[in-house]
């Protein structure tokens, strides 16, 4: 498990181990259209679009993605607006802001995240 940064300077765990992440589109960063990939990607930059796995997204701290989300497990530092479909988990960690709908049988939503919009919890 890495680590990132979260308000009040505790550590928050993220479950992604440090040799798998797949791409990164790092801070400074902007992309827009739609990303495919498999293993894990890591976004701390701009995204704008539509993004579709069947493994891990990591949204840092600082990101911004505005975009419909297809994925086995999605983990939010960062800025996200849009629609999330993850067919395991979605995790949200401060200081993440998400403005949208998520559905996933499982939604973990830390203290000190901003969260609009809906969610679905269907059975698995």
């Amino acid at each position: 498990m890495s680590q990132v940064e979260s308000y009040k300077g505790q550590a928050a765990e993220i479950d992604v181990a440090p040799g798998q992440v797949t791409a990164l589109l790092d801070q400074g960063c902007a992309f827009d259209g739609r990303l495919t990939f498999e293993g894990t990607v890591r976004i701390g930059g701009q995204f704008r679009g539509e993004i579709f796995t069947n493994d891990t997204l990591v949204v840092n701290p600082g990101a911004r993605v505005e975009a419909q989300i297809e994925a086995e497990t999605v983990i939010i530092s960062g800025a996200v607006r849009g629609n999330i479909f993850a067919r395991r988990k979605v995790i949200m960690h401060p200081p993440a802001t998400f403005t949208g709908t998520v559905t996933t049988p499982s939604l973990r939503i830390d203290e000190g995240v901003v969260f609009e919009g809906a969610s679905y919890m269907p059975k698995s």
